[in-house]
């Protein structure tokens, strides 16, 4: 008699997902700093919905729901900035960029929660290192964590490069980021050499990662941000990786790199530009392939496993999915005709 198979196995893959997730919670890029102008508004898609990005004349960024709470007219479509307030084209209501209702022009009392609270959501926001960042919270909750201090990016003088790149990848921010810890990959689909080790640690909304035994050392900021530093010859260059959801299955790679202002014709700046190179797989010399051309052909369709089948030689993936959960908090769900939050049902 033969022995029973697992047939949850064998026919799993019929009820996979590419992206079982929600939008996650955490600090995302939105833009650089020198594409908004004061003054000038704008409607973007990114984390699961429109908004409309703003910059006041005073120079302070806003990104806020595109819907006017008054009767629902749409910001980004005839509406403008008004000194520091976003105005409505059907009523010329005002709001600031924490969403409070500053100016309704024709009325002799502004609707009471008006003075108790914002009434149009808009996202926290912080420029740095060049560019605009906004906090998502699927329940509107404030800022758990500080972006990081990065010299790279930060100091006035003593590093250099202008390098960026951007890339979009049908897939969740999730299946990227455990890129990260899947060191295996490197050697059977990019072609490295070997498999290189892999220390992961954890401490709140911060992964610290050591691949190669110092090779590449980084630290993961929540899923949005990643600071990597890879090191050869004694010359280290840093990539600095600020992914943002556009939807739950589309996510928008964004990368600069960076590396120490060394002085032309040395051996240290042909390094830091070599090791640049290795980054993306374009470095001379090199067999290893790029993301580009390999990882893109996976995550674009590929599915999410919630049971890997995982042996000895793969990396710490079950360490990383349990500390990358809590970035999914429970988004409110509200009960018939009512205003307030009713508790969210369990997944």
């Amino acid at each position: 008699m033969s022995k029973p198979i697992n047939l949850k196995i064998l026919l799993e893959s019929k009820n996979l997902e590419r992206a079982p997730f929600p939008i996650p919670s955490g600090w995302f890029h939105v833009d650089f700093s020198e594409n908004l102008k004061p003054g000038e508004l704008r409607n973007i898609d990114l984390l699961g919905q429109e908004w409309v990005l703003f910059r006041t004349e005073g120079g302070k960024a806003g990104v806020s729901d595109p819907y006017c709470p008054h009767l629902g007219a749409h910001l980004g479509h005839g509406g403008k900035v008004c000194g520091e307030h976003l105005r409505c084209p059907f009523h010329h209501w005002e709001y600031d960029t924490e969403g409070w209702c500053k100016t309704v022009p024709y009325g002799k009392r502004k609707p009471p929660i008006t003075n108790l609270q914002p009434i149009l959501r808009t996202l926290p926001v912080v420029e740095k290192y060049g560019m605009i960042w906004a906090w998502y919270h699927p329940a509107c909750e404030a800022p758990s964590w500080d972006l990081p201090y990065i010299p790279e990016m930060e100091d006035a003088s003593g590093f250099t490069g202008s390098r960026r790149g951007s890339w979009t990848a049908n897939t969740c921010v999730q299946e990227i980021a455990e890129n990260g810890v899947d060191t295996a990959h490197l050697k059977f689909l990019h072609g490295a050499a070997g498999i290189p080790p892999v220390e992961a640690t954890y401490d709140g909304p911060v992964m610290t990662l050591n691949i190669g035994q110092g090779y590449i050392v980084g630290k993961s900021y929540g899923p949005g941000l990643n600071v990597l530093r890879f090191t050869q010859e004694g010359v280290t260059a840093t990539m600095m990786s600020y992914t943002v959801p556009v939807t739950k299955d589309k996510t928008q790679m964004n990368m600069s790199f960076r590396h120490v202002d060394y002085a032309e014709g040395t051996k240290e700046l042909h390094v830091s530009r070599k090791i640049i190179d290795h980054m993306i797989g374009a470095a001379e010399g090199e067999e290893s392939a790029g993301f580009e051309s390999v990882d893109f052909i996976v995550w674009n369709n590929k599915k999410y496993r919630p049971n890997p089948l995982l042996c000895d030689g793969d990396g710490p993936v079950i360490q990383f999915r349990h500390w990358f959960k809590q970035f999914y908090p429970e988004a409110p769900t509200f009960s018939a005709n009512t205003a307030n939050p009713a508790p969210a049902e369990a997944a």
